[in-house]
């Protein structure tokens, strides 16, 4: 899968260049006026702080919900797989705790039937199997998030996330790991651009494989509380019997109610036959 190989390769090169600033200057060092660095409030001070949540996309957030903050997030998504039934998937729901200013707890719970799984949203399992009849399931999600950077200069913002999936109904028995790292920078205009590379398992019946998951999406603002995003991301099995690859190309915006709660919406297509022809999601975050 050349497509796949390249992708993973430019994100590895971007990781690189995360791990070592001064690589990074050495490189983009013809362009000092283009230099990232972390926007500012209006007075000039600190970033303003609002939610970020996880589910706006299917990156990752690059940050932690901060210290003794609780972030409850919820959403819907509905798939249209093009050779089976669609794909129903809530509540989505993730519950972000924060212990300290670099990590947080986590833990949700989630729900899906249709003729395929929802390899749509970073919060929940990807699935593969196809069926003409209506399978249904449930998990719990566990794990945590560290915050590894913060952003200075060509230095990103960046965190490891570690999270395990648990059936609690369906035909699955056994749970899932996924090790997720995300890093991304954002200008003094507020465009952010964010990478990441998700590493999973996955199952069926005596049938085990895993899954990698790149993704790069730019945000970007539309009005004082309006933010658009436009997102590629990518889900590919390895070493399953019958290998997967699905693409999918994903606008979407949400609306910061307040600095503690936002609204927002997200739709794509898929760009091969493997993948759903078209998915949407909306959803919700609240801050404690």
């Amino acid at each position: 899968m050349p497509t796949v190989e390249r992708t993973t390769i430019a994100l590895a090169v971007l990781m690189l260049l995360a791990c070592s600033p001064t690589a990074a200057e050495d490189v983009f060092g013809l362009f000092p006026e283009c230099r990232f660095a972390a926007p500012e409030s209006p007075e000039g001070g600190e970033e303003e702080d609002e939610i970020e949540t996880d589910r706006d996309s299917f990156t990752l957030a690059t940050g932690v919900v901060g210290d003794r903050h609780l972030v409850l997030e919820a959403a819907y998504s509905f798939v249209d797989n093009r050779r089976v039934p669609e794909t129903h998937s809530l509540p989505e729901l993730i519950a972000r705790y924060g212990i300290g200013d670099r990590f947080e707890l986590r833990f949700g719970y989630n729900y899906e039937v249709g003729g395929a799984g929802n390899p749509i949203s970073g919060n929940v399992p990807d699935e593969f199997e196809e069926t003409t009849d209506l399978e249904r399931g449930s998990r719990v999600i566990y794990g945590a998030k560290w915050q590894v950077s913060h952003q200075r200069g060509w230095k990103p913002e960046s965190s490891v996330a570690i999270d395990a999936y648990t059936p609690l109904t369906g035909i699955d028995t056994a749970t899932q790991l996924s090790t997720t790292y995300v890093f991304g920078w954002a200008n003094r205009t507020d465009w952010k651009w964010d990478s990441a590379i998700r590493f999973g398992t996955g199952a069926f019946e005596d049938d085990s494989f895993n899954i990698w998951s790149p993704s790069t999406v730019v945000k970007f603002p539309l009005g004082e509380n309006w933010e658009g995003h436009v997102e590629y991301f990518s889900v590919n099995t390895d070493g399953r019997v019958s290998e997967s690859s699905q693409h999918f190309i994903s606008p979407g915006t949400h609306y910061l109610i307040n600095p503690n709660l936002e609204v927002g919406i997200r739709v794509g297509w898929g760009l091969n036959q493997q993948a759903p022809g078209f998915f949407s999601n909306i959803g919700t975050g609240l801050r404690f």
